[in-house]
């Protein structure tokens, strides 16, 4: 009577199964990764270098490393 009671586990096309569920839930994992990095990351780390060069002027910068002493082969 308790074998007639409990349904027979379901082993036929498991593993496929399995690996499909998880496959899917990766791909969804790793897209919300990318997006996640590239707006909590990438894009704020864009804007800071954009505001950064966007005053800069490598000359002035030059010729305060120069006046410091930085370079060996300028006097």
């Amino acid at each position: 009577m308790a074998s007639s009671a409990l349904a027979k586990p379901q082993m036929r096309g498991l593993l496929a199964r399995r690996l499909r569920i998880h496959i899917v839930g990766a791909f969804v994992v790793s897209l919300g990764v990318a997006v996640f990095y590239k707006f909590a990351v990438a894009e704020p780390r864009k804007k800071a270098y954009a505001d950064f060069y966007r005053n800069y002027d490598s000359m002035k910068d030059f010729e305060e490393m120069k006046k410091a002493g930085v370079f060996q082969s300028i006097k």
